[in-house]
């Protein structure tokens, strides 16, 4: 692809401004310094939608619990996400190990060095198969995200929306053109590197950046502009009511199967409503649930709501903590029956592990 409006600018110059750029500022990330392309694998996932400062940690951890390929794949589902824990988005965790399966399984245990058939792993899309490629194997394929969106968009500028399939071609285009065949992986780093400290979505640093005398939108004043994406839907609310049942010195959670947000984390019993209940209604409604049916229950504490703000979703949840002298028949049957003090143990999204660790949590449900 040639950009003929922009003839002024070569794309060796391009490339080279930005490996000199990053010759003076690159990041020291524990993955870089590897070859292996199971660490890079890793990493890159824990990145899709973690910030660098708090992803390390979980890098090291993760790598740690898991070192292989094949410990991975054999990994317990619940240790797994206990390891993952706090990261959000366990899709990620989930696909991981459906991934790791299938490359030991259809692979050998040898992660594959191609980009196209990296695509053909599960939780593997195009960005991800591109820094594997390039980083551990040093194919010239660009890895594409967020950053490399923005600064192509601003220094060629391109207004094609980036969440458009046409959009998504032309960057991933425009970038193949632009990388260096020879420092491929040196190049997506640097990019990457580029966009997080450079050429950054608010406030970047335009008048020492070496592409100012020729970048579209800092010629034009349009950076808050560039890049262009299409309009989202408004987040879907969504009204929960945790039970945190105390019976004894135990307590009921399941794991969470359904396809929906948070799969194979654990739960309280909850009850899910279209509105937001004041503290009469929460009372009145209880008497109906089937995990409270022919119950005599204390009801120790009710929260005020707690908002937790998700991609496409905002939950407000809200905690009751109540004592139980009995155990119906659906708790016993539809829920695990555990030790609170084991609840430490067992991987819960962070809303519930955030309000666990709360002030009311303590004094009416953990205390003795």
């Amino acid at each position: 692809m040639t950009r003929k409006i922009f003839f002024w600018f070569d794309t060796m110059d391009f490339s080279n401004k930005l490996l000199k750029w990053y010759g003076r500022n690159a990041r020291d990330l524990p993955w870089r310094n590897t070859s292996n392309p199971y660490f890079i694998w890793i990493s890159e996932v824990i990145l899709q939608q973690t910030r660098v400062n708090q992803g390390i940690p979980y890098y090291y951890r993760f790598i740690e619990e898991f070192p292989t390929v094949q410990a991975l794949a054999n990994a317990p589902i619940d240790k797994l996400m206990k390891v993952w824990q706090g990261l959000g988005y366990y899709s990620r965790a989930r696909n991981l190990k459906e991934g790791a399966i299938q490359i030991v399984n259809e692979y050998h245990g040898q992660i594959p060095n191609t980009f196209d058939e990296l695509l053909k792993i599960k939780g593997i899309g195009p960005y991800s198969a591109a820094a594997i490629a390039s980083f551990a194997f040093g194919r010239a394929v660009p890895a594409v995200d967020g950053n490399v969106y923005r600064i192509l968009a601003r220094v060629f500028g391109i207004f094609t929306p980036i969440d458009s399939s046409k959009g998504k071609k032309e960057f991933f285009e425009l970038a193949k053109e632009l990388i260096s065949k020879k420092e491929p992986a040196r190049f997506n780093q640097a990019i990457i590197d580029f966009g997080a400290l450079q050429c950054t979505p608010k406030s970047p640093l335009c008048i020492d950046c070496p592409f100012n005398e020729y970048c579209y939108a800092y010629q034009n004043n349009l950076i808050s502009s560039l890049p262009v994406k299409g309009i989202k839907k408004p987040p879907q609310n969504r009204f929960f009511y945790y039970f945190m049942i105390r019976y004894g010195n135990s307590t009921f959670v399941r794991r969470r199967s359904e396809n929906d947000i948070w799969n194979s984390l654990y739960e309280f019993p909850l009850w899910e409503h279209n509105k937001q209940l004041n503290f009469d209604e929460i009372g009145q409604k209880i008497i109906g649930l089937n995990f409270l049916k022919d119950t005599e229950l204390c009801i120790q504490y009710i929260s005020e709501p707690v908002k937790h703000v998700l991609s496409h979703r905002i939950i407000w949840a809200t905690f009751i903590i109540l004592k139980i002298e009995k155990a119906n028949y659906s708790l016993n049957t539809d829920y695990v029956m555990i030790p609170i003090e084991e609840l430490s143990t067992y991987p819960f999204p962070r809303l519930i592990d955030g309000y666990l660790a709360a002030e009311p949590t303590a004094k009416y449900f953990i205390n003795r």
